[in-house]
């Protein structure tokens, strides 16, 4: 196969990972309304700790366990940041 070739696939990949963050994201929002009916907090340590536990078990390589915690660490980064925008939005404050 050609660089190019890889580069297809990629991209390919690339779209289905949009794809996937996106979906998650609005699972994370949903999450967030029923979090906020409860009035639990949007940060929840233990289940962020099960997570990469979770995906270090899982992770077949290439990326070490580390890299695959920061990852990880990322996508739940932003969701809990959309959790806390969507709160703020449905309370009346600026968006």
């Amino acid at each position: 196969m050609e660089i190019d070739d890889y580069r297809e696939q990629i991209d390919r990949l690339d779209s289905e990972l949009l794809r996937i963050f996106n979906e998650r994201a609005g699972l994370a929002l949903k999450i967030g309304e029923i979090k906020k009916g409860l009035a639990l907090p949007v940060y929840d340590p233990s289940r962020e700790k099960k997570i990469f536990q979770r995906m270090q078990e899982q992770n077949p390589g290439p990326l070490d366990d580390q890299a695959i915690v920061r990852l990880f660490e990322r996508v739940i980064d932003e969701s809990r940041r959309l959790e806390r925008l969507m709160t703020r939005c449905k309370e009346g404050n600026e968006c």
